[in-house]
């Protein structure tokens, strides 16, 4: 309900904009001739940290007012992503709104309805010369090499809004891995499945060994079906023209290809289950799973309790999500990016961008956040670090299962992807999540005609 008020507000404030004839679209934000000009300052930054996490953005929030001891940093934890969203839609209808927040790009689509999130391509490409309080200087852009830096997929995540413009930076980030049960792939002979055909064979082949098993389970039925249209170069959305385009023959045939793959048994999700898929990889019943997709932050979930020793039951392995060609690899791009919200005074919306500049481009901050969060860094050069280079040398499928999973998430770097966002995207995702499940498990005479008005349905909600 305080989501659908927010949305209604928001709604409002963009009707009466044009009603007046007038727009509140953000245009590139104009730098100040000077730059920063130190002044003092208090920036708001809205985010999900808990107390561990919050204690290491305290330790470089001390850093970094070591450089601009003007500009005052009050972080404050907002509950879930969603909370953030929906307290930030409340307070950007009074312009009351955080200078930074944590933001996921349906929620930058939805601040957008009232223009108040800066672009930020006028920031990243300035030359102008910033002098810190300890007499070195730095150019308030990005240089070339810190843009290089950057894994492409989480950089280029910040334009995905339909008009080229850059409305996001990455912070930390998260992907699907496959977690497999190693000890049993080595017990019985099995290979790492790299493509969905090896996976079918892979499912058959482990039910002959334990009928009573699901060979493999899926956290996010949404993340599923977008990573096909990825992989399949199928239409999913756009963020331009007609948004909602996944009700096409593509997509049809592989919603049939799973629902045969559920019906064998070879498979469940997290609505299906009626929990995270982790639960049945880790269970210690009769019944469980050899192999479970899941976010790459959750690896620890991924991990069965260890025995009274300290060993554990089974050795986890992590793999990259199977692909329908490997020459088109493709794995989601997940984890909070984030946004600078507009100011009356414009040197908010600098000192902002210097200290967002500040935690996405230290190879420090990175490191010590990944290590501590789960996620993994954003810039490339993460690895060089000592202590962080250490920490995936440690990598297992045990003790050190984090760092198992950063490592795989680093070395598939080329193949993130994100989706168009836009009002309506994250309706998009809900639909097509919850047609997943409806198409896998519905009783159905004609599957086609199921199958058909399934994907009809969806695209009636979303633009409903």
């Amino acid at each position: 309900m305080k989501k659908l008020l927010a949305v209604l507000l928001l709604l409002a404030v963009a009707f009466s904009v044009f009603a007046c004839g007038t727009t509140k679209a953000v245009a590139n934000f104009e730098v100040p001739e000077g730059g920063y000009d130190g002044s003092d300052v208090t920036i708001t930054f809205y985010h999900t940290m808990g107390s561990n996490l919050s204690t290491v953005l305290a330790a470089y929030i001390e850093e970094f007012n070591k450089l601009y001891p003007n500009i005052h940093i009050e972080h404050t934890q907002v509950g879930s992503y969603d909370d953030v969203r929906n307290q930030i839609s409340t307070e950007i209808t009074a312009d009351a709104q955080p200078n930074i927040a944590y933001c996921y790009p349906d929620h930058v689509a939805l601040y957008n309805l009232s223009g108040k999130v800066v672009t930020l391509d006028n920031l990243i490409d300035s030359n102008l010369t910033v002098t810190r309080a300890d007499g070195t200087t730095e150019i308030l852009g990005l240089t070339d090499a810190q843009k290089d830096d950057f894994i492409e997929g989480y950089y280029n995540e910040g334009r995905q809004f339909g008009d080229g413009l850059m409305y996001t930076m990455p912070f930390s980030k998260s992907t699907e891995v496959l977690y497999y049960n190693k000890t049993f792939f080595d017990a019985n002979g099995l290979s790492v499945p790299k493509t969905w055909e090896e996976m079918e064979a892979l499912c058959a082949k482990i039910l002959t060994i334990n009928p009573n098993c699901i060979p493999l389970g899926y956290d996010s039925e949404a993340n599923w079906f977008i990573t096909m249209c990825e992989q399949y170069k199928s239409d999913y959305t756009s963020a331009s023209g007609e948004h909602y385009l996944f009700d096409n023959a593509t997509n049809k045939d592989f919603i049939k290809m799973f629902r045969e793959w559920y019906q064998k048994g070879y498979i469940t999700t997290q609505q299906l289950y009626g929990g995270y898929t982790s639960g049945l990889f880790v269970a210690d019943t009769g019944i469980n799973s050899y192999m479970s997709i899941g976010s790459s932050a959750g690896a620890t979930h991924q991990r069965p309790t260890a025995n009274a020793d300290g060993s554990y039951p089974f050795e986890v392995g992590i793999a990259t999500i199977p692909q329908v060609d490997e020459s088109n690899k493709k794995v989601i791009s997940q984890g909070p990016s984030v946004c600078i919200f507009n100011s009356d005074n414009p040197q908010e919306v600098v000192a902002s961008w210097l200290f967002v500049k500040y935690l996405t481009t230290s190879v420090e901050f990175q490191a010590e956040f990944s290590m501590a969060s789960g996620y993994v860094p954003v810039i490339k050069s993460v690895s060089e670090n000592e202590t962080y280079a250490n920490f995936i040398a440690s990598a297992d499928g045990g003790n050190y299962i984090s760092a198992l999973s950063a490592k795989i998430c680093l070395e598939q770097e080329e193949a993130y992807y994100t989706s168009p966002a836009f009002n309506g995207s994250s309706t998009a995702r809900d639909q097509v999540g919850s047609l997943l499940v409806k198409c896998l498990s519905a009783e159905a005479t004609d599957v086609n005609a199921m199958i058909d008005k399934a994907f009809k349905d969806a695209i009636d909600e979303c633009e409903y």
